[in-house]
């Protein structure tokens, strides 16, 4: 079991968690502290609505009510949660506290008489007791009575909790070093200080050893100790006395006295002790304190502090406070030369300090410093005193300390009456009892603490908060004490920030929550909007502050400042329109509304468009003011500061547009543009629309041509192009034109009526920029469009220039068109326009590339232009006869027209298809033959050579001729030997039973078979033609009663196998597809039956049929070309209906030639590589092996 729990009382707690409440806690957990049927009233807020913990409906409405300046009166007093409350510490000390101070999270309790209970509130389980050393009874003496016995009067901490001095009723002072969190290690021995002066007041430096200090100190000065876990840190001290003197003292003390049990007059002083100075009116010190400041570059930076070094201290008694302040060389105490202490007080010790001073009788004079720390700020790096409240019998001396080098220590001083507590204070829900007071003036506090807003005053039966701001008590809150209980003060925490309230018997804490809520309230009713701004913590709070903000803004004539706040809250936009409209502020009201329209949400569509309408008309309404203004002031000196806002507003309204150009309707804003005549702004707006069609019509209505053509570089629509090309062509010709060849998209089909207006113009075509553009399209875009060909053909018929070198080299060099091999210009076109303009040499070109080869020569030779036509003599290149006679069509004209032999004769020359004998008609009947008789027995001479060629030709081809026909009588003793065995290659049968063929290659097959494996890969037309010879054969063969076919015993099986087929099937089979089948074709001859067979011609032509037709009509073996006929069966006689035995000689032949010309299986061969291994229908096992 831990010290702390023989302490512990189980007693309920309060509502708020406790902040310590792990095992061997001394806070309650259960509603001690709860304000709830506690029956104290709520402290008003005067000037303010208090809602009723829903803070953001209060303060909407109270937004509404700032226009409306009706508050209904339910919106007062509802209570708040109090920004304070008590909390009873679970620790009953274990005997009457006599005091308590608390310093770094650390609790100092003085027990009567002469104890001192350290509790760490971080581990509150370790509680450290230190006694105090008893005074030793002097010589002859008897020892002292309990009664008489001193008692701790004072305990005094630094705020690191690292020093502690202890002062009793005999005037007595005890060190005690401290070793925080480290309960094992903390010395229990305080060590007795030799001052021979009592303790009243204890100044701690805000400068420690471990904290950055000058190192420049007197050289007599030893540094400072830095301290460890044992020992603490040196730190310099200002004691205050009974008798006003003011002392200076170094700690820890550098001597060790602590064999010492007593202290008597006779013991020599501390060694570092001085008393430096003595307040001029010898009263008790209540307070002191002291700092330093830095001057020069140094400062108070966050690193080593250099720099000149101001030292400053402020002491009370109960009705003066004493300000001195000076230069310093250092921030150590001690030494021979005193240190910073003497040096501060040296020049005073001549003349009275400066001092503020407060008659009455105070019998609790005190002053108390804030130090502003944060959060988990560190112990080492505390900030110095910021602020001071001092106890006066008038009321609580306040003022802010300067943190820098001043002439004033004190900034800000005010006296603020202790607040009136006219009603006896409730009690709390935990308190056993209150002791009624009921004073007739206002109660004098006790004690006072200061939290960052709030000053605590600790009055004998409760205690009040007061806020800095708005100096307003804002909680009273009873002590729950019991009859015969006495509170005796309050203690802050500058660390931790916690507060403690101590009585003789308890210790409570004052919980602090949500401090600063109502901070922007008070900042507000002082005017300090900027201020109040920081402290809001809803939106509605800061809506309040913003329309309180531009209210006064409005009224003090700072409109602009007040748009701009007013478009930060919520009042109502007609409320704030109809202000600034009914002042006649229109900046300010532009103002609002954009900073409004910023603020609206995007997809507020309909209000975001109306507002910004609205500022473009506010925009447009002020640039025209502005420009009437300078130009009714054009002689005065504010003619360019007006040019300079009007070119302001614009920019502006440019800017506008451009940032909220989403929200705007443009139709709209180019009906206001224009109306109010704004031309500038109208071509901006539609460039940053990209609505170029409109740019580009403005300056074509003001016959500005290249900016028109300008404009149209600077985009893409190629629709802009065909709308304004007409009226551009016609002005700018060349600079359009420059445009459509930078534009690939452009269709030129679109651009003709533009370009048809180039025509009408007299100048020659090296200057028609349409010629320019269609040859661009054609030349470097590659146009195939017969309408842009016809077009430039069209052009260059008809320019005034006589010359046809342009129209030629546009007709020679246009490309084909590879899918009618013809030029891509429509030459029917071309020549009926080339007529039309005279363009004769066009026109022959043309006739020449229509294929009209005589018409372009005549027409050459009609314009007498023999070149020419000699050019076009040559163009049929694959037709020799044609160019004969065309050439002679030219001879003919030299000839006959031109009369002159020996041009004729040059002409011959020319060419080698005609000679001198074809044109010899040409002559006169009656010519000298002078000027061409070598020509003619040149001629001559060539014809003779000529007709021995052909007699060498012709001898060799008796030659051939001759060994041709001894081949062919050879062929008839051409022979095969065939063995008995042989067999039939396709049906594996005897060869000689049946009608057969034998082939050169050694293969050989019946007639049928032949037949069959033929049909295979025959073509269509030869089967066609086989079935025509098996009509005729078939009808010349049969006999009325009918005969078995020679394969009707022994037919071949379809497979090729050899397999005979034998029974009844067989001789059916037979029957059908012999006489059952030949009579069906009978029935259905010549034309009827090709037509009928279509594509069933294999299964028309029937195998056995023939075979036994062309063994009917012939006997023995007939030898073909490709093989041989073996003889049919000996003593077969001959048909009687044989009519004709040639034809019918012939019909064999001719079957031969077709059906055993190739050998099946040397050509199936090679005709079936492409064929599958397996046909259609086929069983595939037939292939396993």
């Amino acid at each position: 079991m831990s010290m702390l729990d023989d302490f512990v009382e189980h007693t309920s707690g309060p509502s708020i968690p406790p902040r310590y409440s792990s095992s061997g806690a001394y806070r309650g957990s259960g509603p001690v502290a709860t304000l709830g049927g506690s029956g104290i009233e709520a402290v008003g807020y005067e000037g303010f609505e208090v809602d009723d913990g829903e803070e953001e409906g209060e303060d909407t409405r109270m937004v509404q009510a700032l226009e409306t300046g009706f508050i209904p009166s339910s919106q007062h007093q509802i209570a708040l949660p109090p920004l304070f409350s008590l909390s009873l510490v679970q620790y009953s000390p274990p005997s009457s506290l006599l005091c308590l101070t608390t310093a770094n999270n650390l609790l100092f309790l003085a027990a009567a008489p002469l104890s001192v209970i350290i509790i760490d509130l971080d581990k509150p389980e370790e509680l450290v007791t230190i006694d105090l050393p008893k005074p030793a009874a002097e010589k002859g003496s008897p020892a002292p009575q309990t009664k008489d016995m001193p008692s701790i009067t004072q305990l005094y901490a630094d705020p690191t909790a690292r020093h502690l001095l202890i002062t009793t009723t005999s005037g007595d002072t005890f060190y005690l070093p401290i070793s925080p969190g480290n309960a094992a290690v903390q010395s229990r021995r305080p060590r007795p200080l030799r001052l021979r002066q009592t303790i009243t007041a204890v100044g701690w430096s805000p400068i420690s050893g471990n904290a950055t200090v000058d190192s420049n100190g007197g050289g007599d000065v030893p540094p400072p100790a830095k301290g460890d876990a044992i020992t603490p840190p040196a730190t310099d001290v200002l004691l205050g006395t009974t008798t006003g003197q003011v002392l200076s003292l170094p700690l820890p003390p550098q001597d060790d006295i602590f064999k010492s049990v007593s202290i008597g007059m006779s013991k020599p002083l501390e060694k570092d002790l001085q008393m430096v100075y003595t307040l001029p009116d010898q009263q008790p010190v209540t307070g002191i304190g002291f700092g330093f400041w830095w001057t020069g570059a140094g400062g108070r930076s966050s690193g080593r502090k250099t720099g000149e070094k101001r030292a400053w201290a402020v002491m009370t008694t109960k009705e003066r406070l004493y300000e001195v302040q000076g230069n310093v060389g250092t921030t150590i105490a001690g030494g021979k030369t005193g240190g910073w202490a003497e040096e501060l007080f040296k020049p005073f010790r001549e003349g009275a300090p400066k001092f503020q001073e407060l008659p009455g009788d105070m019998p609790n004079s005190l002053l108390k410093f804030y130090i502003p720390s944060v959060e988990g700020q560190s112990v080492s790096s505390l900030p110095a005193p910021s602020a001071l409240a001092w106890l006066t019998a008038p009321g609580l001396y306040t003022s802010s300390l300067a943190t820098s080098n001043s002439s004033e220590i004190l900034t800000k001083p005010s006296l603020l009456p202790y607040p009136s507590l006219e009603a006896p204070a409730a009690v709390s829900a935990f308190s056993r009892q209150i002791a009624p007071t009921t004073p007739s003036i206002p109660p004098t506090p006790i004690a006072v603490a200061m939290t960052q807003w709030h000053w605590l005053l600790l009055y004998s039966d409760r205690i009040v908060g007061v806020s800095k701001e708005n100096e307003k008590m804002v909680w009273e809150e009873a002590l729950p004490l019991t009859g015969d209980e006495h509170a005796l003060g309050l203690s802050a925490d500058p660390v931790s920030r916690t507060f403690w309230i101590y009585t003789d018997r308890s210790i409570f804490e004052v919980l602090v929550r949500n401090e600063d809520r109502d901070v922007w309230r008070a900042k507000l009713e002082k005017g300090d909007y900027d201020e109040a701004i920081k402290f809001v913590h809803t939106s509605p709070q800061k809506d309040i502050v913003l329309s309180r903000q531009a209210d006064a803004l409005f009224e003090q004539g700072r409109f602009i400042q007040s748009a701009q706040c007013y478009a930060q809250s919520s009042r109502s936009f007609e409320y704030v329109t109809l202000q600034f409209v009914d002042a006649d502020e229109r900046d300010a009201l532009r103002i609002y509304l954009a900073e409004r329209l910023d603020r609206l949400d995007k997809r507020e569509r309909t209000q975001r468009m109306m507002l910004a309408t609205w500022l473009v008309e506010m925009y447009l309404s002020k640039c025209n003011t502005l420009e009437d203004i300078v130009a009714a002031e054009s002689v005065t000196s504010d003619v360019e500061s007006l040019t300079i806002e009007r070119q302001m507003t614009e920019e502006d309204l440019k800017n506008f547009t451009t940032t909220y150009q989403s929200d705007l309707e443009p139709k709209v804003v180019y009906e206001l543009i224009l109306s109010h005549g704004r031309t500038d702004l109208y071509l901006f707006y539609a460039n940053l629309n990209k609505d170029f069609g409109k740019v580009v019509e403005h300056w074509v209505t003001e016959e500005k041509w290249l900016r028109a053509i300008d404009v149209l570089n600077r985009q893409n629509s190629v629709e802009l192009y065909y709308r304004f090309a007409a009226v551009l062509m016609r002005n700018a010709p060349k600079e359009t034109v420059d445009a459509w060849m930078r534009q690939p998209s452009l269709s030129p089909r679109y651009l003709i009526p533009a370009l048809l207006q180039q025509q009408q113009r007299s100048e020659p075509i090296t200057g028609n920029h349409a010629v320019r553009y269609l040859s661009h399209v054609i030349n470097q875009q590659g146009s195939t469009d017969t309408t842009i060909y016809n077009l430039l053909l069209t052009f260059y018929a008809s320019d005034p220039d006589p010359d046809d070198t342009p129209l030629i080299r546009f007709l020679s060099s246009c490309p084909d068109d590879p899918t009618t091999d013809r030029p891509y210009y429509d030459l029917d076109y071309a020549l009926r326009t080339c007529k039309q303009n005279g363009r004769i040499q066009p026109c022959v070109l043309i006739y020449s590339k229509l294929g009209l080869y005589e018409s372009s020569v005549d027409l050459a030779l009609e314009k007498g232009d023999m070149e020419l036509a000699k050019i076009n003599a040559d163009r049929p290149e694959d037709d020799d006869v044609l160019r004969k006679k065309l050439w002679l069509k030219i001879a003919k004209y030299v000839v006959q027209e031109q009369k002159d032999i020996k041009s004729a004769m040059r002409f011959l020359e020319s060419t080698d298809l005609v000679k001198i004998e074809d044109i010899l008609p040409f002559f006169p009947d009656f010519v000298v033959i002078d000027d061409f008789k070598a020509e003619i027995c040149s001629a001559l001479e060539d014809y003779s050579a000529r007709i021995d060629e052909l007699k060498a030709e012709m001898d060799e081809a008796t030659a051939s001729a001759e060994s041709i026909k001894r081949d062919i009588e050879n062929l008839t003793n051409r022979f095969v030997t065939i063995e008995p065995g042989d067999k039939c290659w396709k049906c594996g049968l005897g060869l000689v039973i049946r009608q057969f063929y034998v082939f050169p290659c050694q293969h050989s097959f019946h007639a049928d078979c032949l037949i069959s494996m033929a049909m295979g890969f025959l073509p269509a037309p030869t089967l066609r033609r086989i079935l025509h010879l098996q009509d005729e054969l078939v009808s010349r063969s049969s006999e009325p009663t009918g005969r078995a076919l020679l394969s009707s015993s022994f037919s071949p099986a379809p497979s090729g196998t050899g397999t005979p087929r034998h029974g009844k099937d067989s001789s059916r089979n037979g029957a059908t597809s012999g006489s059952a089948a030949t009579d069906l074709l009978l029935g259905m001859t010549g034309r009827n039956k090709l037509i009928a067979a279509g594509d069933r011609l294999r299964e028309m032509i029937i195998p056995d049929a023939l075979a036994q037709a062309v063994s009917v009509v012939g006997a023995g073996v007939g030898v073909t070309s490709g093989g041989g006929s073996g003889a049919g069966k000996k003593g077969a006689k001959k048909r009687d209906r044989l009519a004709d035995e040639g034809r019918v000689d012939e019909l064999r032949k001719e079957l031969d030639e077709l059906v055993a010309g190739q050998c099946p299986l040397c050509e199936g061969v090679v005709i079936g590589l492409d064929k599958p291994f397996i046909v259609s229908g086929e069983d595939t096992a037939d292939w396993e092996v």
